[in-house]
């Protein structure tokens, strides 16, 4: 009955949110930081999976990103392909790259692990990089269409705005279905202990290379997105600081909480909004919030916030 309860408060949630923030006009800036936080929200949502649940650290998941915007941008540009049909194929073809790759590397653990997929990224980087021959311009690709419904085409912000929501509210559904079932016990208990989820009959191999496929999925679908709503794409995009950005959101909202990983999404990227004079040190920042969170919070906002509740029901029930 709780599981039920919480499905439908995901959908609710989900359907009413666009409306709480509704935003004032239609072209204005704050809609397109909206965007890009709801884009984000998306691939922080696999990366939750695999990291808080199943235990596997990322270093590469930018690359998805990539796979992702250039295989629906090239589909639609150089073949002519609907928006709506290059989306698919492009993240079937992630996801069997994913799946390549995620039966050897996901045999690693640890440092070795994230040394793996951070050379995997890279390898997608220069890949998309020497693409210049197939895309016509060294810097990216161009002229990519815009989805289209009913005939109209959805270059608007405010349409992008409402598209990215019901995606966003998709893959949240599929991921909470996920996590109060029977498998994301199961990847709780990998993350716990993998012998002993092995002894107890876990498949931890097949469990392991599912969620990474499931993420790289999510991390497809946002670049097809993206690559379509902007109508350019660029390979420096696509770098390793995308993806220590991404982590770095999971890891300061709660790695333990697919909640925690959107909150930590949405502040991590609104902050450089209001912080425009430190823009030369991004990075530097990233990672002073980084360690400071690990000191201090070690389970992220969603971990603070869940203690401090459990410390007013405790003063409460005294």
């Amino acid at each position: 009955m709780r599981d039920k309860q919480l499905l439908l408060a995901v959908i609710i949630g989900s359907a009413l949110a666009p409306l709480a923030t509704l935003p004032a006009e239609s072209g204005g800036y704050y809609v397109r930081v909206m965007n890009v936080i709801l884009l984000y929200c998306i691939i922080t949502s696999g990366l939750s999976l695999l990291m808080g649940y199943a235990g596997q650290i990322s270093l590469g998941h930018a690359a998805f990103f990539g796979l992702g915007a250039y295989g629906s941008g090239l589909l639609a540009v150089k073949l002519s392909l609907s928006p709506w049909l290059a989306m698919p194929i492009a993240v079937l073809g992630t996801a069997l790259v994913a799946a390549a790759v995620g039966v050897p590397v996901l045999k690693l653990k640890g440092h070795y692990l994230a040394m793996a997929t951070l050379g995997f990224g890279e390898i997608i980087y220069v890949f998309l990089k020497e693409l210049n021959w197939l895309t016509g311009d060294p810097a990216g690709l161009i002229g990519i269409p815009p989805f289209k419904l009913f005939g109209r085409e959805l270059i608007s912000s405010i349409s992008q705005y409402y598209l990215t929501w019901a995606f966003l509210s998709a893959v949240l559904l599929i991921s909470v279905s996920l996590i109060r079932s029977r498998i994301g016990r199961a990847l709780r208990a990998i993350h716990g202990d993998e012998l002993a989820a092995g002894a107890l009959g876990v498949d931890v191999s097949r469990l392991k290379l599912q969620v990474f496929v499931l993420s790289a999925v999510y991390g497809a679908v946002a670049g097809s997105l993206y690559a379509h709503f902007e109508g350019f794409i660029g390979y420096s995009t696509f770098g390793l600081m995308l993806s220590i950005k991404l982590v770095t959101m999971v890891v300061i909202g709660g790695m333990s909480s697919i909640w925690g990983a959107l909150l930590g999404t949405a502040v991590l990227t609104a902050l450089p909004q209001f912080l425009t004079v430190f823009k030369e040190f991004e990075m530097a920042v990233y990672g002073a919030i980084l360690i400071g969170t690990m000191i201090f919070s070690p389970k992220g906002i969603a971990g603070a916030l869940a203690r401090r509740r459990g410390v007013e029901r405790g003063k409460a029930a005294a």
